[in-house]
């Protein structure tokens, strides 16, 4: 199938995807703003995403139910939902309420995700295709513009309310085009489930610590790496931005790459490389001289690390049972996500006490233990009524 006709078949989750990307990567890239006008350390600042973890484990939990009640309206008032809650934390410069506002923006990119990860898995199945890369790469490419245009702004002198509001507000209205006639997604139906397909079986606890290794390092670097870029490593006011936006332009390279090494390369030889890449990239970004060098690790972390997520996802998709499709993918999902949102976390903490040098170090192991997943995963039979 012509890449062309896999983005018709896709139109509407490659709206959510870019959707999710474009204010992430606004959002990442106002970070060290963000952080000065909230007037938290290392420590705090990665302890406000554990707001956002929460709300997002919590609502994937219930993802599937809300898909169902939703019906075919739920990839476009799951994204609306998301873009008005991204609107509030920018305007809260107290952390206890931006605390409690990153709670609802967690919830809402969690329930999205699930519901536009579960709609791709479904086109994929029934066409016979390989979307999900191409999916994720649009994320990618979505959130790498986004930092860079923060940048400039930053640059010029705005703070984090209006930029954040005016990428919020381009999401609304983005999501109307999300609006499929065909909204199909497996696993939302109210019918019984067919026999024996109750079990999700190990692939989707499997698939989904793959997938929370990839989004640790991927949001980890993608929180801090302004600040190492302008604190760490002597950057410019502003140029700190061009650190998540060039790790988002990587890794949507490396997932349109993805996107045709998958039908060429076996899905487990394609994470051993792309695991063993990004710590290269890790590695370099932590021993970095300068920002030059530091921009360096974060292309190589972004090409190894962007293949993680959408390849395992896929995995997961396919040795599912139809009639448990959505329910694995939450699974994965809920599983996967907790490394995204406890990623900057982790790194603040390791920054508070090691420094930011050391915690980027961190992420290189993290990622080298997918390796002995790998043959785990390998070993995982499809789950079938």
């Amino acid at each position: 199938m012509s890449l062309l006709s896999q983005i018709r078949l896709a139109r509407a989750t490659l709206v959510s995807f870019a959707s999710l990307g474009m204010i992430w990567g606004t959002f990442f890239g106002m970070a060290p703003a963000t952080k000065a006008m909230l007037g938290v350390d290392d420590a705090g600042w990665g302890m406000l995403f554990l707001c956002s973890s929460t709300g997002a484990i919590f609502a994937m939990r219930f993802a599937p139910h809300v898909g169902r009640t939703l019906g075919r309206a739920r990839l476009p008032v799951a994204g609306l939902a998301f873009a008005l809650a991204f609107s509030l934390p920018a305007h809260l410069t107290a952390p206890g309420f931006f605390a409690a506002a990153m709670a609802l923006v967690g919830m809402t990119t969690g329930t999205l995700d699930v519901l536009m990860n579960a709609r791709v898995s479904t086109i994929e199945a029934e066409h016979d295709t390989h979307l999900m890369s191409l999916n994720h790469a649009i994320f990618s490419f979505a959130y790498a513009g986004a930092a860079a245009v923060t940048g400039l702004a930053r640059a010029a002198g705005y703070g984090p309310a209006p930029v954040i509001g005016i990428a919020a507000a381009l999401v609304a209205v983005m999501s109307l085009a999300t609006i499929e006639r065909d909204a199909r997604v497996d696993g939302l139906s109210h019918e019984p489930q067919e026999a024996g397909a109750g079990g999700l079986g190990p692939v989707a606890l499997i698939g989904g610590l793959i997938i929370l290794i990839g989004f640790l390092a991927e949001n980890a670097t993608e929180a801090w790496s302004a600040l190492h870029i302008e604190r760490t490593l002597g950057g410019a006011r502003g140029l700190g931005s061009y650190g998540p936006a060039l790790l988002g332009l990587t890794m949507g390279i490396g997932r349109m790459s993805g996107q045709f090494l998958s039908a060429r390369m076996s899905e487990r030889s394609l994470l051993r490389a792309a695991g063993l890449t990004a710590a290269v990239g890790a590695v370099v970004a932590a021993l970095a001289p300068s920002p030059a060098y530091g921009y360096l690790g974060f292309i190589i972390l972004g090409l190894g690390v962007s293949v993680i997520a959408p390849v395992a996802f896929a995995l997961v998709g396919r040795l599912a049972a139809p009639a448990r499709r959505t329910a694995a993918i939450a699974r994965a999902t809920q599983i996967g996500y907790t490394g995204f949102f406890i990623g900057p976390a982790v790194l603040g903490a390791l920054s508070q006490f090691l420094g930011l040098r050391a915690a980027f170090g961190a992420v290189a192991v993290f990622l080298l233990l997918i390796l002995p997943l790998l043959p785990l995963l390998a070993r995982s039979r499809p789950v079938t009524a």
